[in-house]
């Protein structure tokens, strides 16, 4: 086939022959076995409890994940789930949670849950995907999920089993004794009506040879990813078999050798880590490993980074752009010459920050784009070809980029170099049945066929994609559109700036103003008066220059590194409302925001009985943002 390098190439292998034709597997399993034929001995999946160097790991080799995977799918169909039954799982990163993900889509729909969300929003995505069964964490010290989810079941009426996993068999030594003698009491486990079960001691009853039931090689829905779930209204993207497989070729096909040791410290509840990754490695037959049950954030990975990489003589990093900011505080203390490129992906990746990395670690990293509605992967920098930082590369083989403007008369396609919003239609597209309601699919498409990503962006004279803002996140001041990423990247550049995101703060007179938020690199010192001058200095756009910059011990973040920036907008609410009481003399605070399905974000206010009403919805009725008692 020919390399990907070019939208030359790109062409190229699109007219060798129709996707179709790829002899791309049409089911999970059949990938699986494929793989497993190929090359039983070699190692599929790693993971390690803790994040030292030589601490204890358990490796599986393909013939195992398959056995494994084989007994899993056969124990979920003895409990009675068919094709379409959902079978959910709250998990940390473990072995255990990438067999659940890979069986759950063999016997039925898998639904994966952030284990980080409150007990409401786990039971509210339980109730929305009508999961049967869940897999999640038995009691364990320093975890809350067990009981998380264990409270989630009982508001979840449809769930009748929960697998619980037991970490207790990756530790050694004194902690293996001590655990079950601290672990703490999960009550919400007898309080609630599904039968509780252990995960490994059930699939170990099962067949591991066959299947007890045939794999339907017809395409369908396998997966659910919910695609938010922080304020208990979710929305949840339905993946098919198809698309996941789409994935995988382009993982085997254009990123992966058989060879790759690839690092992936990132969640087994995000497409990033499941599609990109697991279905990659999947179809190449490469190896991915898992450090710690939080990856990225467990005790001492950091720290220890570049250590693991030599240990598992890692080949492909995995990453994202607050991981990077990470290790570049952090001395590159180990052999790292098995490193021959890293991906880094989830939010646009400063610079400076690329320039850091080449020169502390001689690797390049490759910055890819893709979004959970389309099952994951749009386009990536080529790993052979030019590498234009700052852009998210070429649209992949089969990957149809439109930049579509919206207009009274219809979609518009705009030019070379033209900002607007980006559209795409693709394998991995679920044309019309994006997600699982179908009011949220209304608008979702242009011409019935472009998957409408609320991305804005541009595509350049050599057919790179560039991400230019959300739609949704312009910074809108008296009626002028400002994108909060010229912002960000030029605080960005600040060598004490770790992180910042730039949001649009209320404001009585212009709607919106530009403010910003920003975490420092570990152990920087810097005023708010210095980096309100370097913003002056080299933001160009005088109307984007912030009027209100915040040091935060740490940015809000998502699981996968991005900065989450509802978060900022409930503290500038908050801020400039407090502020604004206060300077008209009404004796009351805003002690909450809370995000509405009509109304956004509310502003909840503290009650008192004396104050001027009248003269409070006044005030506070200059503003766009709604307020409400508390």
């Amino acid at each position: 086939m020919v390399t990907f390098a070019t939208r030359e190439s790109v062409l190229a292998i699109e007219e060798e022959m129709p996707y179709e034709e790829r002899g791309v597997a049409r089911s999970i399993y059949e990938r699986l076995s494929r793989t497993e034929a190929d090359y039983p001995d070699s190692p599929a999946v790693s993971f390690q409890l803790f994040s030292g160097p030589t601490d204890k790991a358990e490796t599986l080799t393909w013939r195992e994940v398959k056995a494994k995977v084989t007994q899993t799918a056969n124990l979920l169909r003895q409990l009675g789930i068919g094709e379409k039954d959902v079978i959910a799982y709250a998990l940390p990163n473990c072995n255990e949670a990438y067999l659940t993900m890979l069986a759950g889509m063999v016997a039925g729909v898998v639904n994966p849950i952030n284990p980080l969300l409150e007990t409401e929003q786990i039971a509210a995505i339980l109730r929305e995907t009508d999961a049967r069964v869940v897999v999640t964490l038995k009691a364990f010290p320093q975890s809350d999920v067990a009981q998380k989810v264990a409270e989630a079941v009982k508001h979840a009426p449809r769930v009748h089993t929960v697998l619980e996993v037991d970490l207790l068999h990756y530790m050694t030594g004194i902690k293996r004794v001590i655990v079950p003698l601290i672990r703490p009491r999960n009550p919400g486990a007898k309080g609630h009506h599904a039968d509780v079960f252990n995960f490994n001691r059930e699939i170990a009853k099962q067949p591991s040879d066959a299947l007890t039931f045939e794999d339907n090689l017809e395409d369908r829905v396998a997966a659910y990813f919910h695609t938010g779930g922080t304020t208990g209204m979710p929305k949840v993207a339905q993946h098919t078999a198809s698309g996941m497989m789409y994935n995988g070729w382009l993982g085997s096909a254009l990123l992966f050798k058989r060879e790759d040791n690839v690092l992936c410290p990132l969640p087994l509840f995000h497409v990033f880590a499941c599609h990109v990754i697991c279905m990659s490695t999947l179809s190449s037959g490469s190896h991915v490993v898992f450090p710690t049950p939080k990856g990225y954030r467990g005790d001492g990975v950091f720290d220890n980074l570049w250590k693991l990489i030599e240990r598992w003589k890692i080949s492909f990093i995995i990453t994202v752009p607050t991981a990077v900011s990470a290790m570049m505080q952090r001395p590159v203390d180990a052999d790292i010459s098995s490193v021959r490129m890293a991906f880094s992906g989830s939010a646009p990746l400063p610079l400076e920050l690329y320039r850091r990395f080449e020169a502390a670690t001689g690797v390049g990293i490759i910055e890819g784009y893709g979004l959970t509605e389309a099952t994951c992967l749009v386009s990536c920098n080529p790993i052979v070809g030019k590498k234009k930082v700052g852009s998210v590369g070429l649209p992949f083989p089969y990957t149809t980029v439109k930049i579509l403007e919206h207009t009274k008369q219809g979609p518009v396609e705009l030019a070379t170099d033209e900002v607007g919003e980006i559209c795409i239609d693709n394998p991995g597209v679920f044309t019309g049945s994006t997600y699982t309601e179908a009011d949220k699919n209304h608008n979702l498409f242009h011409h019935d066929i472009y998957l409408r990503t609320g991305d804005l962006g541009r595509i350049d004279e050599d057919g790179y994609l560039w991400i230019t803002g959300r739609a949704k996140d312009l910074i809108i001041r008296g009626g002028h559109n400002i994108d909060p990423a010229e912002i960000e990247e030029a605080l960005a550049g600040h060598p004490a700036v770790a992180m910042v995101g730039a949001i649009g703060q209320p404001d009585s007179h212009s709607g919106e103003l530009p403010c910003a938020y920003l975490e420092l690199v570990s152990g920087a010192k810097v005023d708010k008066d210095e980096l309100m001058a370097y913003a002056k200095r080299h933001i160009h756009e005088r109307a984007a220059i912030p009027k209100y910059v915040e040091i935060l011990p740490e940015l809000p973040k998502t699981a996968v590194g991005k900065v989450f920036k509802p978060d900022l907008r409930k503290l500038a609410i908050t801020r400039v409302y407090d502020e604004v009481l206060a300077k008209n003399d009404l004796k009351t605070r805003v002690v909450s925001v809370i995000e509405d399905k009509k109304r956004g974000l509310v502003a909840q206010l503290e009650r008192n009985a004396d104050i001027d009403e009248s003269k409070l919805t006044n005030i506070l009725g200059q503003f766009t943002q709604p307020w409400e008692w508390q």
